[in-house]
């Protein structure tokens, strides 16, 4: 188990940050969804061969259940390679000024990535943030901070612990 540190603690992002950053991550998928089956549609228009077209056409047959199931395998992709990529930061986590980081302070891996993503399709792991921390943030010993208050105080305390040392001009 990972050591847990305070400064990680008093820093959480609200639950409001947080509803702001799934809303925006949602809408923003939702949006990307839409524009590959319009560019899809553009391109069978404009090329006649209508691939994309009879691909939308039968994912739109296969039912709910599995509708569901894809998505949220899309999902997990998308938002794990974002997270990734730009450590940590989703684009509602960029609008709201929040990021992912390990309970001891430290940068996730890969792995705490994929793990923090993953648990994500657990069903009803969005109702878990009625409690202290979501599933996917205790499961994988993450946690979502307010990045301006958390480096705020790292550099105060850095101040701090400088006190008293010469400086070198």
């Amino acid at each position: 188990m990972r050591k847990y540190l305070q400064i990680v603690d008093r820093h959480r992002a609200t639950k409001g940050a947080r509803f702001v950053n799934i809303l925006i991550d949602r809408i923003t998928f939702n949006l990307l969804f839409f524009a590959a089956g319009f560019l899809g549609g553009i391109l069978d228009g404009i090329l006649g061969i209508y691939y994309f077209t009879k691909f939308f056409d039968q994912l739109s047959e296969l039912g709910k259940f599995a509708d569901i199931i894809i998505t949220s395998i899309i999902f997990f992709f998308y938002i794990f390679l974002i997270e990734y990529f730009t450590k940590g930061r989703s684009l509602g986590k960029f609008v709201t000024g929040t990021r992912v980081i390990m309970t001891d302070a430290a940068e996730p891996t890969i792995k705490d990535y994929f793990i923090r993503n993953i648990i994500r399709l657990v069903p009803f792991d969005a109702l878990s943030f009625f409690g202290q921390n979501g599933w996917h943030d205790s499961w994988s010993d993450t946690r979502v901070i307010d990045i301006k208050n958390y480096e705020a105080e790292k550099q105060t305390k850095s101040d701090i612990d400088s006190l008293g040392n010469k400086e070198i001009a």
